[in-house]
């Protein structure tokens, strides 16, 4: 119940709370909310966790974007450090801050849509390439097991390798453990890969959708179409003709992850929370 209940009430508390805030504020309550819940399972739900001192617990729950408990709180294999990790790491946070403080508010008044887009490009690479790589590389400097939570995804050669294995694995790392392991037993491997992506769908519809007031089920919608093509790609006539690897898996996952990201980040939400937010930050920076 410790575990758990966050989960129950955070979430919406941050909600009605921010009812009669900005879009854009209550989006953000909700994904910190969703967020600090669920990392707040995964460490009470880990023995070893449990055991840490108390510092490295805060570190695991506030300065850490991972969700792999087991892994941060363990032995870190042996390996390289390589400098351009933190150049790359570096430039991709500033790259990101570019996009979204001085590109994005140039053309909120006459291109919003555009804007939007190259508003969350921007806040993607500071979050989930530059300082989260960030805090990969202090942590792993510093011994500790923390991998970073994006792999290369451009060059992913299957659905399967880019939403297992390259992008964002601190979801996967979740939900594997959550609802894909306890689900397979009951419902196999299909209807549990399925109800995967349904819970993530739905969680971005309440972070999305909910701030933005309109646009409901469309992230959920984009997801179950990543499921569906996903299953596609392993059945037999999609191993067949190769859709999980070399250049046709590439272009079959490009095709079904690109081509209705319109539906995940629907108008609705880019109009009404994105550029407004654009809009107060170049405000704010004057």
């Amino acid at each position: 119940m410790a575990a758990w209940l966050p989960l129950a009430v955070l979430p919406a508390a941050a909600g009605l709370l921010t009812g009669a805030s900005r879009p854009w504020m209550q989006m953000w309550s909700l994904a910190v909310a969703i967020y600090g819940s669920l990392k707040w399972l995964t460490f009470a739900m880990s023995p070893v966790g449990r055991e840490a001192t108390l510092a490295r617990a805060a570190g695991y729950l506030f300065l850490w974007t991972g969700m792999d408990a087991e892994a941060f709180f363990g032995p870190l294999p042996k390996e390289a450090r390589r400098w351009s990790e933190w150049v790359w790491a570096a430039v991709q946070t500033a790259v990101g801050l570019w996009l979204l403080l001085a590109v994005a508010p140039r053309l909120t008044a006459l291109h919003p849509l555009v804007a939007g887009w190259v508003a969350m490009t921007g806040i993607v690479s500071v979050l989930h390439f530059g300082l989260s790589q960030l805090l990969s590389l202090g942590w792993r400097w510093h011994g500790v097991n923390a991998r970073h939570i994006m792999h290369k995804p451009l060059l992913a050669t299957s659905l399967a390798d880019f939403w297992g294995r390259r992008w964002n694995l601190a979801f996967r790392d979740l939900v594997h453990r959550f609802v894909l392991l306890p689900l397979v037993p009951l419902i196999g491997i299909g209807w549990a890969t399925m109800a995967v992506f349904l819970v993530s769908g739905l969680l971005h519809d309440v972070v999305i959708s909910l701030a933005a007031r309109g646009g409901y089920g469309m992230p959920t919608l984009y997801f179950l179409i990543q499921g569906v093509a996903l299953l596609l790609e392993r059945s037999p006539w999609g191993k067949r003709v190769g859709l999980g690897r070399g250049i046709a898996g590439w272009l079959f996952a490009a095709a079904i992850i690109v081509g209705p990201v319109g539906l995940l980040f629907h108008p609705p939400f880019v109009t009404r929370v994105v550029v407004p937010m654009v809009e107060a930050l170049a405000g704010a920076l004057r």
